[in-house]
């Protein structure tokens, strides 16, 4: 009878040395992705008209974008 909301932040990688380390943000409503920040891509990309207008405000924040980018660094 209500919404669900959750996000989660994964690191993912495949190699022993973690140079293939890639960093996925992940933002779900119901269960379904509606926008997603992938560090190999390096900018969120909507997947929903709410998604969408989310990424297009998010991505010119460029310190939120540096911040990310760099977390998979870390």
């Amino acid at each position: 009878n209500g919404y669900y909301y959750s996000y989660w932040v994964k690191c993912l990688h495949s190699s022993r040395d973690f140079s293939d380390m890639v960093l996925v943000l992940n933002y779900n409503f119901n269960k379904d992705v509606y926008v997603q920040f992938n560090s190999t891509v390096g900018y969120y990309v909507g997947y929903t008209a709410y998604g969408v207008r989310n990424a297009e405000v998010w991505n010119n924040d460029t310190a939120d974008l540096q911040e990310w980018r760099a977390a998979v660094e870390t």
